[in-house]
């Protein structure tokens, strides 16, 4: 299917906050957010099912996943955030199927 669209990135102060999006289609199990911190890997951020969510210890308390299943949309409201945070998004898109799809990826910049 068409790839997942990102938005929302850009450049916030330790402290601020942001809230990125995630538009898909499909029959969607899960829509989970990820992120690639300069010279790293990339890290698990969170996942959310019609069931339940997960967060990544780094994020818990600070940023908070959500899901309009009517429209398919994702959503990461992130508070309070530092340095550390920066990082290129991503949202990976699983379908009923098993099938998955991953975002462009948005850029995250936390700095003063």
């Amino acid at each position: 299917q068409v790839q997942p669209m990102e938005s929302g990135g850009g450049l916030v102060q330790p402290g601020g906050s942001l809230r990125l999006s995630c538009a898909a289609s499909g029959d969607i199990f899960s829509m989970d957010w990820y992120r690639d911190p300069p010279g790293k890997r990339r890290d698990f951020v969170a996942k959310i099912t019609n069931g339940n969510t997960i967060y990544a210890d780094s994020v818990k308390g600070r940023f908070t996943i959500s899901r309009d299943n009517a429209k398919n949309l994702l959503y990461l409201q992130m508070n309070n955030l530092k340095p550390e945070d920066t990082a290129v998004y991503y949202c990976k898109v699983v379908l009923q199927s098993g099938s998955y799809y991953w975002g462009q990826g948005t850029q995250v910049t936390v700095s003063s």
